[in-house]
């Protein structure tokens, strides 16, 4: 039996979401949780902030979805909202590359730190597809069923909603998202902002501003990405 004060989530996505913290998988998954802080893992990000995406952009306020992979692995790194960090750290690759893209494609000065907060106070969910990991073990809880509770997530966008947009950055993120709706959505497909991979068509892909015009064109306001 789940306890209700556990489920630290935002009303519009419990009411969506609540039947999955009943199913067998999610009691495997917490018990695989509780297993490993008992072995002496540390687990990021912190407890209260595992539901931060879902907490920060209600359901009905979502007008952007940016998938990432899993959360970051360093201390003080990760807080829920997938390529961000928490204020006063370094800013990671990564998100540097989304930066650069920004400068390039609108224009905008580059800000000074890695918090993306502000991104989803205006609707841009920051989804990563696994909700924890393990200090200094990337992919650690890869496949214990964090996967399919954002399925059931990406699932309720797409046949929820209209007129969003998926940014689909990377090989994982185009296969999770292969079932959102083309003809209701935008979906926005390049490689990985990676040092690795960025150079592959992830500058030029102008997703900055092919987000924004498709928000004016639907009625809504362009997100402020600088």
């Amino acid at each position: 039996m789940v306890k209700e004060r556990k489920i630290q989530l935002e009303p519009s996505w419990k009411s969506r979401l609540e039947d999955e913290f009943s199913q067998p998988y999610m009691d495997t998954l917490r018990q695989f949780l509780l297993q490993r802080k008992k072995q002496g893992a540390v687990i990021f990000p912190p407890g209260g902030l595992i539901f931060n995406a879902m907490n920060s952009t209600p359901f009905e306020a979502v007008k952007v979805v940016i998938l990432g992979q899993d959360p970051y692995h360093g201390p003080g790194q990760a807080h829920g909202l997938c390529f961000s960090v928490q204020d006063g750290v370094a800013v990671p690759p990564s998100l540097i590359n989304i930066y650069k893209e920004i400068e390039a494609d609108l224009g905008c000065t580059r800000p000074p730190g890695g918090n993306l907060h502000g991104w989803a106070e205006q609707g841009v969910l920051l989804l990563n597809a696994v909700l924890t990991v393990e200090r200094g073990r990337a992919g650690a809880h890869q496949g214990k069923g964090w996967e399919r509770f954002t399925d059931r997530i990406v699932a309720e966008l797409n046949g929820g909603r209209e007129h969003l947009v998926f940014l689909l950055w990377g090989s994982y993120a185009m296969k999770k998202g292969a079932v959102i709706d083309r003809d209701r959505h935008l979906v926005l497909n390049a490689p990985h902002p990676s040092p690795l991979s960025a150079h592959r068509g992830f500058f030029g892909c102008r997703h900055f501003s092919k987000t924004n015009s498709w928000l004016e064109q639907h009625g809504q306001p362009a997100i402020v990405w600088a």
